[in-house]
């Protein structure tokens, strides 16, 4: 089942139409009697998370791409650990991809990211199991980043967080096989990388096994799950994600104007 944001609300994507419900999908929702056409609707971030997580460095490729750019620290993980990125920098599909304009770094890159959506808390040092039962589905997200602002900060505070460089959506997909998934990322209609998505470091369970031993994950959070393809992008550029069992996410690149 697919669940999409909308201004009116969260609803039920049905076929080319949008049933909308009271609250939000894992709160037990209700009909309205109200709907709307997909096919024309602004469609949100399928949720707006209380905690942001985020997986880094979490395919092989992508580790052995960033040692090779010159990220020295760039090292396989012995432990499944995250970060957090900011709310601010979430933008829905077919929402602009604002690049800065004091941003003159030659690498502006896309990073295509399986993410869990919490439909309730795992609990603290949970299960595998209860790490499962927590995810109430599936979306796509796009990890932008200034990568010459990454090596250069002291923090990822703008070139992971700025404003616009973390869309997500189109909406939560309920029913997906993580291990018969592929990864494909298209610029301007031509496919730059592809990958099998289950391929990971560590998994979604044993992320969130990990995480419970130490912080309370609340319904309504994500987990990014780390990429192993890093495209370049440029203003003007039209970039989709694909994730064979979630959909699409689309997003064009445009240059900021200068502040006076």
């Amino acid at each position: 089942m697919r669940w999409a944001r909308t201004r009116a609300g969260f609803g039920r994507v049905d076929g080319d139409t949008i049933v909308l419900v009271d609250r939000a999908p894992w709160c037990e929702p209700r009909e309205t009697g109200a709907t709307l056409a997909l096919h024309g609707e602004r469609l949100l971030p399928p949720t707006i998370p209380s905690t942001f997580f985020c997986a880094g460095l979490n395919y092989f490729g992508h580790i052995e791409h960033a040692f090779e750019a010159g990220y020295k620290q760039a090292a396989r993980p012995t432990r499944a650990e995250v970060g957090y990125r900011a709310n601010n920098a979430l933008i829905g599909h077919d929402e602009d991809i604002v690049k800065p304009y004091d941003f003159d770094g030659a690498r502006f890159e896309c990073e295509p990211e399986l993410v869990a959506v919490f439909g309730r808390s795992p609990g603290r040092r949970c299960s595998p199991e209860e790490a499962e039962a927590s995810i109430f589905g599936w979306t796509i997200g796009n990890d932008v980043s200034a990568r010459e602002w990454q090596n250069s900060d002291r923090t990822f505070w703008r070139s992971k967080n700025s404003d616009t460089f973390k869309p997500m959506g189109p909406w939560i997909e309920t029913e997906f096989h993580l291990d018969a998934a592929e990864t494909a990322t298209r610029i301007d209609g031509d496919e730059r990388a592809r990958f099998q998505t289950g391929d990971m470091v560590f998994s979604p369970v044993e992320f969130i096994v990990e995480m419970s031993r130490y912080i309370t994950i609340a319904p309504g959070d994500v987990l990014w799950l780390g990429a192993d393809a890093m495209v370049q992008m440029e203003p003007g550029n039209v970039v989709e994600i694909d994730i064979s069992g979630v959909g699409t996410l689309r997003n064009r690149v445009v240059l900021e104007e200068a502040y006076q």
